[in-house]
């Protein structure tokens, strides 16, 4: 209970009192790429998966679910500011430690790490794919280039091949440009298991693989860019899980987590629209799917009684 108030306090920290300079480094990118970047510098013994799951969570609290999984054996924490020390006391060392990598800012030399670090597999394939959805606009120009000067030599040949033109009775020329389309978008929309959970959470994963008629248990299915917890063939729904204990939350806690869950699912939801898929959102209490209907009544949430 202490470690959870001292969570919550720094929480309140990161919400009121981070600066201006500390706004601006994490908000001039999506915060979840702001909290994978930041979770990259550290040494994780799960491959970063955890932080993955929980990334589109605030940075305090992507820090208390994922604390565990840190390799401990290589990360020392010191308390320059005395803060801590106030707000982990009789919290022992996994307090202290919560309360020193969760701060808005981190202190130089607050975090020591020994050797290098190597980010975890799972970090660099999310940061990886973010960088090719950032990137795709750029790509798409630069292959109708090229076509264009090969397109050159061909129309002296044509001098024969004028007669086709009455010819093009519609089936072999506007059909070059739609299939091109329509294969980018099937292989985009086609559903692709992934034999794995990211992020690792055991409670988390439990509750998706029991989604009733889970068409993949054991893994997330890959959908327009986007790992999806469960994915029901039989009515073309995707899901996305929600384990967080939202009741013992304190009110300020429940902000925050609003704030960053809603416009997520939304993006999520549209993801799975794009592509002809329902979209269904599955909470752990009657009091969370309240509040997410409260911020967006056109979500479609369910309590997992199963979870």
């Amino acid at each position: 209970m202490l470690l959870r108030a001292c969570i919550s306090l720094l929480l309140l920290l990161a919400a009121c009192t981070t600066t201006e300079q500390g706004s601006r480094a994490q908000v001039a990118l999506n915060p979840r790429i702001a909290n994978l970047q930041r979770a990259a510098t550290l040494p994780w013994m799960d491959e970063g998966r955890c932080v993955v799951e929980e990334a589109s969570q605030p940075w305090p609290v992507v820090v208390d679910r994922c604390f565990q999984v840190l390799d401990h054996e290589r990360i020392r924490f010191s308390d320059p500011t005395g803060r801590c020390a106030v707000a982990s006391a009789g919290a022992a060392g996994m307090g202290l430690g919560i309360c020193v990598l969760a701060a808005p800012e981190i202190v130089v030399g607050a975090v020591i790490i020994t050797g290098v670090v190597v980010v975890g597999f799972a970090i660099k394939e999310a940061l990886d794919a973010y960088e090719l959805e950032m990137g795709e606009p750029e790509v798409r120009p630069a292959p109708e280039t090229r076509p264009v000067p090969e397109t050159k030599p061909a129309p002296q040949k044509p001098s024969p091949k004028k007669s086709p033109k009455p010819e093009p009775k519609g089936p072999d020329f506007p059909p070059l440009e739609p299939p091109e389309t329509s294969e980018r978008d099937r292989r985009r929309c086609e559903p692709d298991p992934v034999p794995y959970h990211l992020g690792g959470n055991k409670l988390h994963d439990k509750c998706a693989d029991k989604i009733p008629n889970n068409s993949f248990p054991g893994g997330d299915v890959f959908v327009n860019g986007k790992n999806f917890d469960a994915l029901q063939l039989a009515t073309r729904t995707l899901w996305e899980v929600k384990t967080d204990n939202y009741d013992t939350y304190p009110p300020e806690l429940r902000e925050i987590v609003l704030a960053d869950q809603v416009p997520d699912l939304q993006h999520e939801r549209a993801l799975a629209l794009a592509c002809g898929f329902d979209f269904k959102v599955g909470v752990r209490s009657a009091t969370h799917k309240a509040a997410l209907l409260k911020q967006d009544p056109t979500l479609k949430v369910v309590i997992m009684e199963w979870c």
